[in-house]
């Protein structure tokens, strides 16, 4: 590995760790020409998985959009981006574990839904008005009743104990 400061041509590695949910190998090294530090990652590289967009429309898959669209739909929720993150290499994952090449932006969205939703549940009903494309508040008061039927009973009785606790 070349050092990215002095570019000399041979570095020393200090400390090796696997990142288990990316499968990444973490290094960090020296070189001995300057002694400066620098930490270089290495993964896998794997087949390019495409997007099919709804307009036909093919474009590589980009993980930075949807953790982008997760952190959007999450903002000032108690969801730390970490969980986000962790979530997007897990549907990234998923996606890749099928061995296709071609994915549909709704197939990706499903996923992305489903686990919001049970992350949390303001973050689902945002990211949800934005995906299905609510055209009048009708549509949005549906979504949010079909969310009170699905709510498990003992979560809905947890809100009522916290409501009454104040």
């Amino acid at each position: 590995m070349k050092c990215p400061f002095c570019h000399h041509s041979d570095t020393k590695v200090m400390d090796s760790r696997l990142r288990e949910e990316d499968n990444v190998i973490r290094r960090r090294r020296e070189c001995p020409n300057c002694l400066r530090r620098f930490t270089t990652y290495e993964r896998v590289e794997e087949q390019p998985l495409v997007v099919v967009k709804k307009d036909g429309r093919r474009e590589q898959f980009d993980r930075n959009k949807v953790l982008n669209g997760l952190i959007k739909a999450c903002e000032k929720r108690p969801v730390s981006v970490d969980l986000l993150d962790t979530t997007v290499s897990q549907i990234e994952a998923e996606l890749r574990n099928e061995f296709k090449t071609e994915v549909s932006s709704r197939e990706i969205g499903e996923k992305v839904i489903a686990r919001l939703k049970e992350i949390d549940e303001v973050a689902y009903v945002r990211f949800a008005s934005v995906y299905k494309q609510f055209t009048d508040l009708g549509e949005f008061a549906q979504e949010l009743q079909r969310l009170l039927r699905e709510r498990p009973v003992d979560k809905a009785v947890d809100k009522a104990k916290e409501g009454s606790d104040k």
